[in-house]
């Protein structure tokens, strides 16, 4: 489990194409520190099992279906990425909960600079519309930000220079994809009506 709230701005030091998955060498000192084989990072969001570690670098094998899934089989040698170590019990949940399993994709569709601030659009596929409200969290690209503007098609946040700074949004132009995952209560919450509103339905055919 995550929070959002990316420690340190990576690199791709290295992509191995496989026959059905790429293997990902990248550079992050801050989160690598204390890691061992086994132990999770997340990388754009996305969460990932460290496979070996070694001056201040880790590796982590892809399978497809995550590369299909989020915006990782785009990155190539030097690409910067964020990462994140999960949160520990008992410490302060700065952003939401988030699981580093990517919902899908968005595509960054405009950049409004302001003078303490900018505004980013990014488009929203139809199956996530229904989980992205106004005020509510999003991750984009592993980056707890809340929700300016909630369209059908598309959302707005407000960056910070310090995420600006620190981060890959900071970088990203527009057309580039970022990997977007929603508030899994919400998830929750609907499957919890669906089920209590399909038990009413039979309870009602039993009369």
């Amino acid at each position: 489990m995550f929070t959002g709230i990316v420690e340190e701005l990576g690199e791709v030091t290295e992509v191995e194409q496989l026959a059905d998955a790429s293997r990902f060498r990248l550079r992050g000192p801050v989160v690598t520190e204390g890691a061992k084989h086994g132990d999770s990072i997340a990388v754009n969001g996305v969460c990932l099992t460290v496979v070996e570690t070694a001056d201040g670098e880790f590796t982590a094998d892809v399978m497809r279906e995550t590369l299909d899934r989020s915006s990782l089989g785009a990155l190539a040698k030097g690409s910067r990425v964020n990462l994140e170590r999960p949160m520990a019990l008992g410490g302060r949940l700065g952003g939401h909960l988030v699981q580093g399993h990517v919902d899908g994709t968005g595509e960054i569709l405009s950049r409004t600079p302001s003078e303490h601030w900018e505004i980013v659009k990014v488009s929203l596929p139809a199956a996530l519309s229904r989980y992205v409200v106004e005020k509510g969290s999003i991750t984009v690209d592993g980056v707890s930000l809340t929700v300016v503007e909630a369209a059908a098609d598309y959302f707005t946040v407000s960056l910070i220079p310090t995420t600006l700074a620190l981060t890959t949004l900071g970088i990203k132009q527009s057309g580039d994809p970022v990997n977007l995952e929603v508030d899994v209560l919400a998830k929750y919450v609907e499957r919890l009506l669906g089920d209590k509103g399909a038990a009413g339905d039979d309870a009602e055919a039993g009369k």
